[in-house]
């Protein structure tokens, strides 16, 4: 039972204060001007603002409420290394027992896993968590245990009790690390890059150990071996070896009583990109879609476009003199000869032989084509007559031959079956039904040879021939008429985006390869995508980390493009393969957060645990003796850490007696009144 004076005023307390001031005020004026019962006056208006208060005598029954303890374990992937987790376990329930046996106190247990996302142990935010949930005038403390590696210490709530720190783990511990900086996201193709590597010992690091063994891999292929010294940063030269994604595997040997390997390997995941592009274009005649594959080509920064335009033919004699021209020469032998290797692309438009690029020359176009080199024929009239490019040793590799037909004929182009599946043409138009484009006017009868049929115009006869010659690409565009969709000729249509795919295509980017098999890390899983034009695809075959092997079963998602999800339990290099395609996908954060620091420490918490008046007490050590200690004392000792009691109640019952009945308040008032009327009639 507890007794205190309460107060529930009948009016609003403006009207209360009013009262008592207007009390204030009589007193005082009959005071100085020595009114005779002044003061019984201004005890009854007194008394009436007190009655207007409410006063009354509040009685209260309460019960006492029990004292909470938060238990925290830590099951995050650094406790599971050695006998951390045995060791948590056993204290843990020690602890419990103890906890249990001391009267007035609950226990709550929290477990915290591992962070999603590699964010690393969240002990204080499960801490903050939980103690949001509990009243906090009930929490007499906290007990984590934990080997004291968290990765979110200004999570740390503010803690009205101790906090306490069981460490996991043995002093003897000792562990070797493999850190990588200076990775960057890509890379330039055949320029040199250098990372940063350090092998680093943490603990009590045994005597003796020597240099450590550093192994590089790429792209899965077998790892080349070095001796490397240890605590020191070391500057490793590296070249891409492909465009596209490189998966680079840096792994150190483990050493015998370390606590994890873990953290002895790396990956690093670098996109391999050209630095220029070198491309060629040869006009054979000028004509009004010249001037398309030059805008495409140079809006495209990464390009260094070399373009010529054949004005001035051998054939034309117009009597100019030599001299007088101010045409630049076109270097034949140069370009053809000497420097074709520069060029990753050759584009030829509507050239026909006119003398200018012997027979020579061209024959040192198709070697370049079957060396790796891709050629690009945009076709015009001069496609079909006897002077045609393909009447030249580089019809050899060109993969649609002409009938000598020109069809001057509107039609719609319209993406093949097969177009739908090709990286080039697919989701350039619908599946069913016409596309919204306009139509081209002029095309080029070919037979196809070995090649793919992308698109097709008038009677479907082919438009765009896609093959693949010896190392290299070869396009032919049956017309020369793809402008007309720029200047929007009847609505237009992508005409940026078919060429910007087809040169692209030709230059071998990754992205637009029609037989791939690719793999993309989506949290904790790989998506598998596998390109094919011919719908031939098998199940995946999926090698783990740890040499496990698991099949996936690919689902058709679009034309040509199949998918799949596969949820990798580890982190690690995955390896996988259908048919002849291979590839590596490293899944996971290059360097695990829970593994960057593996020996138990209290340093990091050291100053939150002494402002609570906690400290770090070792497992090793056994399990402490459990104390109350005052608040604002040391909550650790030796043998024992210390909980502050919160004698914290609960209200059972509330009963008030007013101090002023009103039949009081009115007797009181009456008698002063009465009496300062006497005190006045005496004067």
């Amino acid at each position: 039972m507890s007794y205190e004076i309460a107060f529930a005023p009948l009016v609003p307390l403006w009207i209360v204060y009013g009262v008592a001031a207007l009390a204030i005020a009589i007193t005082a004026l009959a005071f100085f001007r020595r009114l005779s019962g002044w003061a019984l006056r201004g005890l009854a208006v007194a008394v009436i603002a007190l009655a207007l208060a409410g006063p009354a005598l509040q009685e209260e029954a309460s019960a006492p409420l029990s004292d909470i303890v938060l238990l925290v374990e830590d099951r995050s992937a650094s406790q599971r290394l050695s006998d951390r987790a045995v060791q948590t376990a056993e204290a843990a329930e020690a602890l419990a027992q103890r906890l249990a046996e001391r009267p007035n106190t609950e226990v709550r247990r929290i477990t915290v896993g591992d962070g999603a996302d590699n964010a690393g142990t969240q002990l204080m935010t499960a801490l903050t968590e939980a103690i949001a949930e509990e009243p906090k005038a009930r929490i007499a403390g906290a007990i984590l245990l934990s080997d004291g590696r968290l990765h979110d210490l200004p999570a740390a709530p503010d803690l009205p009790a101790p906090l306490q720190l069981l460490l996991s783990g043995e002093e003897t511990d000792w562990d070797r690390r493999l850190i990588v900086s200076n990775a960057p996201a890509f890379a330039i193709l055949d320029e040199e890059i250098t990372l940063t590597l350090r092998v680093e010992d943490q603990g009590a690091v045994p005597t003796g150990l020597g240099p450590a063994e550093l192994s590089v891999s790429v792209d899965g292929a077998p790892a080349r071996t070095v001796r490397v010294p240890v605590e020191q940063d070391m500057e490793l030269p590296l070249t891409l070896p492909h465009g596209g994604r490189n998966v680079i595997e840096f792994k150190v040997t483990a050493v015998e009583g370390e606590l994890t390997d873990r953290n002895n390997s790396a990956l690093v995941q670098m996109n391999g990109v050209r630095d220029r592009l070198s491309v060629l274009l040869v006009s054979g005649v000028p004509h009004a879609g010249e001037r398309t594959w030059r805008n495409l080509l140079k809006s495209d920064s990464s390009v260094d476009l070399v373009h010529f335009t054949i004005l001035r033919p051998p054939e034309k004699q117009d009597g100019v003199p030599v001299t007088e021209l101010s045409l630049i020469a076109f270097p034949t032998r140069e370009l053809f000869l000497d420097k074709i290797d520069d060029f990753d692309l050759i584009i030829f438009d509507r050239y026909k032989r006119r003398g200018i690029l012997p027979a020579l020359y061209l024959d040192n176009v198709r070697n370049y084509i079957e060396n790796g080199g891709a050629v690009l024929v945009s076709a015009g009239p001069d496609y079909a007559n006897v002077d045609s490019l393909y009447r030249s040793p580089l019809g050899e590799v060109l993969p649609g031959e002409p009938t000598a037909r020109v069809v001057e004929e509107a039609y719609l182009p319209r993406v093949t079956e097969q177009g739908q599946r090709h990286p080039v043409t697919e989701g350039l138009a619908p599946i069913e039904g016409d596309p919204n484009w306009g139509r081209w006017l002029r095309q080029i009868e070919v037979d196809p040879k070995e090649s793919d049929v992308v698109m097709t115009g008038i009677d479907d006869l082919p438009l765009l021939l896609l093959n693949r010659v010896g190392e290299g690409r070869v396009a032919l565009l049956a017309s020369d008429q793809a402008w007309l969709w720029g200047r929007g000729f009847e609505g237009g249509g992508p005409q940026l985006e078919l060429l910007r795919r087809l040169a692209h295509w030709m230059m071998g980017e990754p992205e637009l390869e029609e037989e791939s098999l690719t793999a993309e890390a989506v949290g904790q899983q790989i998506r598998i995508i596998r390109r094919s034009l011919d719908g031939d695809v098998g199940a995946v075959t999926i090698t783990a980390p740890d040499g496990t092997e698991s099949e996936v079963t690919l689902e058709e998602v679009s034309p040509g493009r199949y998918e799949a999800l596969f949820a990798g339990n580890d982190m690690g290099l995955y390896r996988l393969a259908e048919g002849d395609h291979e590839i590596v996908i490293g899944l996971g954060p290059a360097a695990p957060r829970e593994f960057e620091q593996t020996i138990a420490s209290g340093d990091d918490l050291g100053p939150l645990l002494a402002s609570t008046g906690g400290g770090v007490w070792n497992m090793t050590d056994g399990v402490p003796a459990i104390r109350d200690v005052r608040p604002g004392r040391p909550a650790i000792g030796r043998g024992w850490i210390g909980l502050t009691p919160r004698d914290a109640t609960e209200a059972r019952d509330i009963s008030r007696v007013p101090l002023l009945p009103a039949w009081a308040v009115l007797l009181v008032v009456s008698m002063l009144i009465i009496g300062a009327w006497l005190r006045e009639g005496r004067s």
